[in-house]
């Protein structure tokens, strides 16, 4: 049901904290807001280590980063963080995020007469679906779609229609002593993120090195670009590195988030698990090859514009058993992953590839 409105909103805050995927999937919706509704100012609240993301968008959006922790904790700190929005002419919210702090928010707005709306989450039907409920497993609307429903419910329908982060046809500049050469004519770039926050979501490592091995071999002039933090890659870069010539762990020699994307824009393809690089490289128009294991992209959280074509996984009765990948699998041998032969993806980057 639409927002009763008593008058038009013409600053709009938009909040979503976390987590990194979560926040990338605002950016389609966001981005097509802006571009539709020109004369709406859009405020875009998170933390400040996303602001990359948010870096190219139209001139109607300004994105402010907050440390909740420490510059604006407890409910004291919302409620300060309230009167400095207000003050800047804030005069509406759509809540993206739906947890304690934004629902303070959110009451804050509606005891001050000015319309919220916040993401229905439809967490009774990825219930229903992960303990598979008769009739219950179908694709979900996806989090692009619930976050377009908020901005709906306000007044401003949105089909996001969103391209890249960056313009059309250019690639930025990555950072001068990240390491990573120029990419020639013609040179394949492929880009894989082998790893999770869960175990649930996270192909077998040793597995992971055959798609590599067999990867190499097929296409013996790509370069191989691994994107983990410093802890994922602890244990395999040195190991990686050595025997594949080509492959290169990008780390902390990109400078961050943004230097990330720009790598990414870069690439032919992505071969991703169920985690935020997926909707990374999703941003920046690039494929991705998607491994599922626990979770499944019925319950809505395929990257932005990616299909399931080609989407990796395993029909199994067990699946999914997770929306997000977190609990220990029941069988004890994350089936959903080990029978995931390490040919299938390999041929999933080869139809890629072959569309490119």
């Amino acid at each position: 049901m639409p927002v009763a409105l008593h008058r038009p909103i013409r600053h709009l805050l938009v909040v979503r904290f976390s987590a990194l995927g979560d926040v990338a999937m605002t950016v389609p919706v966001v981005d097509t807001l802006a571009r539709h509704y020109p004369d709406l100012a859009v405020t875009m609240l998170s933390r400040p280590a996303v602001a990359p993301l948010f870096a190219h968008m139209p001139p109607n959006v300004t994105f402010r980063g907050v440390d909740l922790h420490h510059d604006y904790s407890g409910a004291e700190g919302l409620r300060r963080l309230f009167r400095e929005l207000v003050a800047d002419g804030v005069d509406g919210l759509a809540d993206l995020h739906g947890v304690l702090r934004t629902h303070y928010l959110r009451s804050m707005f509606f005891l001050s007469g000015l319309p919220a709306a916040s993401i229905r989450k439809g967490r009774r039907a990825k219930r229903r679906l992960i303990r598979h409920a008769p009739n219950a497993f179908y694709q979900l609307p996806t989090s692009v779609d619930r976050y377009a429903r908020v901005f709906e419910r306000l007044g401003f329908p949105v089909t996001p229609d969103f391209r890249s982060v960056f313009p059309s046809g250019r690639f930025p500049a990555l950072p001068a002593d990240c390491g990573v050469p120029d990419k020639a004519p013609h040179e394949l770039w492929i880009g894989l993120a082998p790893f999770s926050a869960h175990r649930g979501k996270t192909y077998p490592p040793d597995m992971m090195e055959e798609v590599i091995a067999r990867l190499v071999a097929f296409y013996p002039e790509a370069r191989l670009f691994v994107f983990s933090n410093a802890q994922e890659a602890s244990a395999w870069r040195d190991r990686w590195e050595t025997r594949y010539g080509r492959l290169l762990f990008t780390g902390p020699r990109l400078g961050g988030l943004g230097g990330e994307l720009a790598l990414m824009s870069r690439l032919d393809v992505m071969v991703s698990m169920d985690s935020a690089n997926m909707h990374l490289a999703s941003l920046v128009d690039v494929p991705v090859v998607s491994i599922w294991g626990a979770t499944h992209p019925f319950v809505g959280f395929l990257g932005y514009g990616q299909t399931t074509k080609y989407a990796v996984q395993v029909d199994l009765l067990c699946r999914p058993c997770s929306v997000f990948g977190n609990r220990a699998c029941r069988r004890g041998d994350y089936a959903c992953l080990t029978l995931i032969p390490p040919d299938s993806i390999v041929n999933r980057v080869a139809e890629v590839l072959q569309h490119r």
